[in-house]
């Protein structure tokens, strides 16, 4: 009788967790926009995992989302950056409405990863450079307080930027695991 037991509360939490790696976790986490996404992370030569996990913090895949700062869309490009991108990158009669454009705000968010990523020699460094802008992270990493070394973060001073790299950090490896990807 006791094995019944162990048998069928085995089953129960392997349901349980099958349910919750296939049904559950995909509508927490979805792959919306993947092919636009699967394109630029391609040209950028970003992983996937990460530009969904980025995608996920900032918007949550809502593509006409506006942060209290005025960034806008699915990965809440700001109006500096959006206008210095647009035209970097050719977007033909470029304006701020073009943001809430899924594939023309994923193009310039891959970009501007990829640009911060060389930048600042590293993801995580990049990541607080998208959050907290590249002049802050640039001279936190003048300071001994917060870099040893002058090209990583040992300390991030803002509590909202430590905490979204972190976010963004544990978002991937979800992403990674759950869609076996990149």
């Amino acid at each position: 009788m006791k094995i019944w037991n162990i048998a069928k509360i085995t089953l129960f939490f392997a349901v349980v967790v099958i349910v919750c790696r296939f049904v559950l976790l995909p509508f927490v986490f979805p792959r919306k926009y993947q092919k636009e996404i699967e394109y630029f992370s391609q040209e950028y030569h970003l992983p996937e995992s990460l530009v969904y996990s980025v995608v996920f913090t900032e918007s949550k895949f809502e593509h006409d989302a506006v942060s209290l700062k005025s960034a806008k869309g699915l990965m809440q490009i700001g109006e500096g950056t959006g206008e210095w991108a647009g035209g970097l990158l050719d977007i033909t009669e470029y304006n701020q409405e073009m943001l809430f454009e899924p594939q023309v705000n994923i193009k310039i968010g891959c970009w501007y990863l990829d640009k911060l990523i060389h930048q600042f020699d590293g993801i995580q460094t990049a990541l607080a450079a998208y959050n907290a802008g590249s002049g802050n992270v640039s001279k936190w990493l003048l300071d001994s307080k917060y870099s040893d070394d002058g090209k990583t973060l040992k300390e991030i001073p803002y509590g909202e930027t430590k905490r979204y790299v972190k976010k963004v950090i544990i978002t991937q490896k979800i992403y990674q695991w759950l869609y076996d990807i990149e």
